[in-house]
């Protein structure tokens, strides 16, 4: 086993080798740099540019330039954001966090739906109730997440019931520590459903096609034919092992949806690692 776990390790090293490689030539694949829009100011020297592309190592041949790079990964340091005048490493630490809290309560919103609408749609099998959720699941999945960001957004200007973007109020640092976290919350609900309404549809269909099996079960026949209520037998014995393979998904969710939050974030001004990653 621990040879086993030995080679996989030394497997990874090429690839994450031939991953940086690619990461750092698609960068560099991008007409100028910083430097070269700083040239364009006539404040500037050509002295002073020059200084600078040799303290960044840009003079220098593109293979040094990688391994500078690569070393400099290795140890953490991002480098520096000429645009913030902060080091990228601070700026993702901040932004990451943001897209964390909208990614976590995204996939509680998510689970938390999920789970008793695929119970309700499994016990009313071929109902209107089925019919309704399968479509209101299936429409969450099928529209983009920026459209249905911007419906929402249309909305909440019309309604004036909810924040249009950002993540918290103008006048967030003279209130309260209780009014903090409501402003936060009341901050967080729009991107939040629009976030977690795309992932529902595939956890609702396999909750209900879970169920419907385990209610076919012989264990759940039994119970049955022991007089116990039908609420007891779906809640405490079916349900409880129809979660269990839902389980598995649980984590993959948070990484998909860290992933998938840049639309939402750019949309709906969630200042998240989608919009910083725009803005660079």
């Amino acid at each position: 086993m621990l040879r086993y776990i030995v080679r996989r390790f030394l497997h990874m090293i090429p690839l994450l080798i031939g991953i940086s490689l690619i990461s750092f030539f698609i960068i560099q694949l991008a007409p100028g740099d910083f430097l070269t829009q700083q040239a364009l100011n006539p404040q500037v020297s050509a002295e002073r540019i020059a200084q600078e592309r040799a303290r960044f190592g840009l003079d220098k041949p593109i293979y040094l330039q990688y391994l500078m790079w690569l070393k400099s990964i290795l140890r953490l340091d991002f480098g520096y954001s000429f645009a913030y005048r902060l080091p990228v490493f601070t700026l993702i630490k901040s932004r990451l966090y943001n897209t964390f809290i909208l990614s976590l309560s995204a996939m509680v919103f998510t689970w938390v739906l999920s789970i008793p609408l695929g119970i309700l749609s499994a016990v009313k099998q071929y109902s209107w109730l089925d019919k309704l959720i399968s479509v209101f699941a299936f429409l969450g999945l099928a529209i983009p997440n920026f459209f249905f960001a911007l419906l929402l957004l249309y909305m909440a200007m019309k309604s004036g019931w909810f924040p249009v973007g950002g993540m918290y109020s103008i006048n967030y640092e003279s209130l309260s520590l209780g009014a903090k976290i409501w402003d936060r919350i009341y901050h967080l609900i729009l991107p939040t459903i629009v976030l977690g309404t795309s992932g529902m549809a595939g956890l609702v269909r396999q909750m209900r096609g879970n169920l419907l099996d385990y209610l076919k079960a012989d264990f759940i026949i039994t119970a049955r034919a022991k007089g116990l209520s039908e609420r007891v037998v779906i809640l405490k014995h079916a349900v409880r092992n129809a979660v269990n393979p839902l389980i598995t998904l649980f984590g993959f969710a948070l990484p998909g949806l860290l992933s998938g939050a840049a639309l939402t974030e750019i949309v709906m001004s969630w200042p998240g690692l989608g919009r910083l990653m725009l803005e660079a």
